[in-house]
């Protein structure tokens, strides 16, 4: 006799052959929809991965993702200095390897930090595929649901996306044009302790933030460090544009003043190549043995043929002019994006960042981010609304711009279709009225707010 499943089911058959309905399992697109995790549920995909078939169009200007421009890297000599790794030590570097990262490497990961007056270790230094990975370790290890994350309003996207993976509730605190302020983190602390909600990290992009653009200024850092400690909250220091300042030396990282109170992540991918996804974390020695524990299970070992390559290059190559040609670089694209936003849209406001990749720009009241961003990709422009880089709803009145990847004469033409697009939406506005009141997000240099 044979078996149909019932109209309308489109669910998987069971172990004796019978059909379990569609409505226990899943839906018509998805048969498994009913066997996923609460956690996997919570996952968005991410507002600026899903610009980028769109902004990858060569017709199209990019001011949306934070890609480094690496045309300039020597590839003829360092092609050379792969292939002879290859020939001399390529047992070595397609084979296992620690799950801790090479001994070498962490050692130069050491030098690196010592820029931003960190002392460290080699044994502190744990190797992770990018400090996207160690986000996740760090999240993995400390967060159970409902445990309560502050984060800067507005903040990194991929940091968000980690903690809503952990099922964590991130709470915002405010910046303005010196960064992260420590009295209203205090005041924010002590209401959730108050309502017993006990924050277990503070996640902070000190340096030329992403998105927002402004450094926690140098008079504010330990003070910082400060409220963290007395309230028991470990910081989370993501740092991947640190050496990416356009004037004077690296300002002293929040690990510098506290090392037990800190989780330091860096990375390569800002300042050599996002293609051999390789970062890490300084940890306290105890949550240092976690994190390795934890990247075992995940990807038992950081690639050793990637660690051995960035090794090469820290010794072979004078990495510290080829970042100074970066800052050189960037510098004169942020000068750019500034110049042409003063010239074609002098009715928003602008953070001017002082090294890294991206301007926090808010409009004209009544406009919308998100609601604009089909209009400009028509325009042949990208950005990525202000909403993506908020937990709860907010930054609909901003837009992040990236200076990073394009020429300073393509920034220059994207700012000009951006301004049309802008002043479209302000005359509609004009004409109609604003839509319904919104949230704000971070506030603006002018007004205290960013």
């Amino acid at each position: 006799m044979t078996s149909h499943q019932p109209t309308g089911s489109t669910g998987p058959s069971g172990p004796t052959g019978t059909v379990v309905p569609a409505a226990s399992t899943g839906t018509r697109l998805d048969p498994w929809y009913g066997s996923y995790s609460a956690r996997t549920h919570g996952m968005r995909a991410s507002e600026i991965r899903a610009l980028f078939a769109v902004a990858n169009r060569p017709e199209v200007v990019s001011l949306a993702g934070g890609m480094p421009n690496i045309a300039d890297l020597p590839m003829g000599r360092f092609a050379d200095t792969v292939a002879d790794l290859l020939r001399t030590r390529g047992t070595r570097a397609l084979q296992y390897g620690s799950g801790q990262g090479e001994p070498e490497l962490r050692t130069q990961i050491t030098e690196v930090m010592a820029l931003e007056q960190i002392n460290a270790h080699p044994d502190d230094v744990v190797v992770t595929t990018g400090s996207q990975q160690a986000l996740d370790l760090v999240a993995r290890i400390f967060l159970d649901p409902g445990d309560v994350v502050v984060a800067e309003a507005p903040s990194y996207v991929g940091a968000l996306g980690v903690f809503r993976a952990y099922e964590a509730d991130v709470v915002h605190t405010p910046m303005d044009a010196d960064g992260l302020v420590p009295e209203a983190l205090d005041e924010l602390l002590t209401r959730l302790a108050a309502q017993g909600r006990r924050a277990k990290l503070l996640y902070t992009v000190p340096n030329f933030h992403n998105p927002g653009g402004v450094t926690l200024s140098l008079e504010r850092r330990p003070r910082v460090v400060e409220v963290a400690r007395r309230h028991g909250v470990l910081i989370l220091e993501d740092n991947p544009y640190g050496l990416l300042g356009f004037d004077g030396d690296p300002l002293p990282a929040l690990a510098s003043f506290a090392p037990d109170d800190v989780v330091y992540l860096g990375s390569f991918s800002k300042t050599f190549a996002p293609g051999y996804r390789l970062g890490w974390a300084l940890a306290p020695h105890a949550v240092r043995e976690k994190l390795v524990l934890a990247s075992e299970s995940a990807i038992l070992c950081p690639s050793v043929a990637a660690q051995l390559t960035v090794s090469a290059y820290l010794t072979q190559f004078d990495w510290r002019a080829q970042v100074k040609e970066y800052r050189l670089m960037y510098a004169e694209r942020r000068d750019a994006m500034v110049g042409a936003l003063a010239e074609h849209l002098p009715t928003c406001s602008w953070t001017t960042p002082e090294g890294g990749f991206y301007v926090w720009l808010r409009l004209p009241d009544g406009l919308d981010s998100r609601e604009m961003l089909p209009r400009a990709v028509t325009s042949l422009v990208a950005y990525v609304p202000g909403t993506a880089f908020y937990a709860d709803g907010q930054g609909s009145t901003h837009l992040r711009l990236s200076y990073c990847y394009p020429t300073p004469e393509r920034i220059v033409e994207g700012v000009r279709r951006l301004a049309g697009v802008v002043n479209a939406e302000a005359d509609l506005v004009r004409m109609f009225g604003t839509a319904a009141s919104r949230p704000h997000g971070v506030e603006s240099p002018a007004t205290g707010t960013l």
